[in-house]
C-alpha cells in the first residue's frame, strides 16, 4: 500500500515522504491516526506541486540547520552525574539531559532528535550521540559524563557521636514537656 507521509513516523519516513507498507499498518495506524493519507494519482500530484514551491523554503531550512551543526564542531559537552562505586551512574544520561547541555552551549535541539548511542549511560566516560537537525543534516557529537565532585565524607565514629548527640538532644527537648504536663496535673 503506497501512502503518502503527513507527519515524521519513527523508523518509516519525515513528513511527505511516499512510503509502501503493508496494508495493515496503513489501514489500522497510520491513516486513523492523521499520519498518512492514501498515495492516489491526484494525491501525487498535489505533493509534486507543493515539494517544487517549497524547494525555495526548504534549501534556507537546511542551510540554518547545517549552521547549527557548524556550532557542534569543537564543542566539549561535559555532563556531571551521581556516581556511586566504581564509575556506575545514580540514574542515567538521558538525551534530555544532553539537549539541556547542548542549550546551555547555545545549540538549541529538541530531545526526540538526539539519539545516544547505546540508550541511556549508566557509567562515566565518553559516549558518541547522533543528532538530526534536519532530515538532510545529521552530525555525530562526542561528549563525556564525569563524576561528580563528592563532599569530604566523614568518619564512622564522626558519624555515631552525632547520632547520638542528636538523640539526646530530642530526649532533652522531650523531658521538659513532660514535666510541664504532669507540674499542671498536681496544683488542680
Amino acid at each position: 500500500m503506497e501512502l503518502i507521509l503527513k507527519k515524521d513516523v519513527e523508523n518509516l519516513g519525515f513528513a511527505d515522504d511516499l512510503v509502501t507498507v503493508k496494508n495493515g499498518y496503513g489501514r489500522n495506524f497510520l491513516i486513523p491516526q492523521g499520519h498518512a493519507v492514501l498515495a492516489t494519482p491526484s494525491a501525487k500530484k498535489v505533493l509534486a506541486e507543493t515539494m517544487k514551491q517549497r524547494a525555495f523554503k526548504e534549501k534556507k531550512v537546511v542551510d540554518e540547520a547545517k549552521q547549527q551543526a557548524e556550532k557542534l564542531t569543537g564543542l566539549e559537552i561535559k555532563i556531571t552525574a551521581k556516581t556511586g562505586e566504581g564509575d556506575k551512574l545514580f540514574g542515567s544520561v538521558t538525551n534530555g539531559d544532553l539537549a539541556e547541555a547542548l542549550e546551555k552551549e547555545g545549540v538549541s535541539i529538541e530531545k526526540k532528535y538526539i539519539i545516544i548511542a547505546g540508550g541511556a549511560v549508566k557509567r562515566t566516560g565518553q559516549y558518541e550521540a547522533t543528532i538530526r537537525f534536519h532530515r538532510d543534516v545529521i552530525s555525530n557529537l562526542t561528549f563525556d559524563v564525569i563524576a561528580e565532585a563528592k563532599p569530604a565524607t566523614k568518619g564512622k565514629a564522626e558519624v555515631k557521636a552525632k547520632a547520638k548527640e542528636e538523640t539526646k538532644a530530642k530526649e532533652e527537648a522531650q523531658a521538659p514537656a513532660e514535666n510541664e504536663s504532669e507540674d499542671t496535673t498536681e496544683t488542680e
